[in-house]
């Protein structure tokens, strides 16, 4: 009997097409998210889960299936899945990093010319008909070109932003939890400042941390209030990291210029009253979506459930210890 093989939404055809060759393969045919129950369900007498970013796959969903052999994340990230109980059941977790840093650089970069001039605002005004022409001081918007670039947690998406921003001009700062050594931040072109000094002087401030529990709120009032009155903060990392009641008064009061949000603290709900601002442009979770990107990821996604399924490691798993 083949090993069964259980996905919990829509995700291209590539991964049920290498995983359909040996196993047994389920798909849930909807984009519609599953419930817990619904994915406890499909989960029955299957050896492997593929499950979205979106899911929240808890202890009490692994401990439903005593036989299952690994769970494969389709995503970077994996805060969705509880690791501690997977790992305490011997189960492989993985994700799909690094197939992700171009495309989450160029939305970073498009947010933040979107929102410095006015694009996305700029357009529901000409839709709405209310274009009346050219005029010397009408729309205006900020450059790019020359700005501060603050970034916080210069990983490979940071990195790639900061080439990206090269192009503009863009002097970089940035804070990271673990400093890069002087060769790489002369190899870079960026300036390495306490976080403090990246939120207070940055013209654009860039969020590029993947989630701890310790970070959540780490962009609060305090540091809204701590930066340029005339700066804008990105967001297309995680969305806890930003206390999105803190933002909306931020936003209103103007203590700072704008925003260009991608993720979402309580996501996919956005905090209300964001959506009625002008100065924050709203994306829907669109970091990594270039085609290109997610057919990457399900080959990932895939090859890592193959792997397991014959005897072998996966090659991104976050547990590691469990080999050990």
């Amino acid at each position: 009997m083949k090993p069964a093989v259980f996905i919990t939404g829509l995700i291209p055809q590539v991964a049920y097409e290498l995983l359909s060759r040996q196993f047994t393969v389920t798909m849930h045919q909807d984009t519609r998210l599953l419930t817990k129950q619904e994915i406890i369900s499909g989960l029955a007498g299957k050896d492997a889960l593929l499950c979205l970013l979106s899911d929240s796959i808890d202890a009490e969903v692994i401990r439903s299936n005593p036989n299952l052999k690994i769970i494969a994340n389709y995503g970077a990230g994996f805060n969705n899945i509880d690791v501690a109980a997977a790992t305490a059941a011997k189960i492989p977790v993985t994700n799909t990093p690094a197939v992700s840093t171009e495309a989450t650089a160029d939305l970073t970069m498009g947010l933040l010319i979107a929102i410095a001039r006015r694009i996305v605002e700029g357009d529901k005004t000409t839709r709405s008909g209310k274009f009346t022409g050219w005029a010397p001081l009408y729309h205006l918007g900020v450059e790019v070109t020359g700005k501060t670039l603050g970034i916080i947690g210069l990983g490979n998406i940071g990195k790639a932003v900061v080439k990206r921003a090269k192009g503009f001009d863009m002097p970089v700062i940035y804070w990271n939890r673990t400093r890069l050594n002087p060769e790489q931040e002369k190899t870079l072109g960026v300036e390495y400042k306490p976080l403090e000094e990246v939120i207070r002087q940055a013209d654009f401030l860039s969020l590029h941390l993947s989630f701890h529990p310790s970070l959540k709120h780490m962009i609060g009032a305090k540091e809204l209030a701590g930066m340029k009155p005339s700066a804008y903060l990105i967001n297309a990392a995680r969305g806890p990291l930003v206390d999105e009641a803190a933002l909306l008064a931020a936003l209103r009061s103007k203590t700072i210029a704008g925003a260009a949000l991608d993720v979402y603290e309580f996501e996919p709900k956005v905090t209300q009253g964001l959506e009625e601002l002008d100065n924050v442009i709203l994306c829907p979770h669109l970091g990594n979506a270039s085609v290109e990107t997610r057919n990457a990821m399900a080959e990932i996604a895939a090859g890592n459930i193959i792997a397991v399924l014959n005897g072998e490691k996966p090659k991104t798993c976050v547990n590691k210890t469990i080999y050990e």
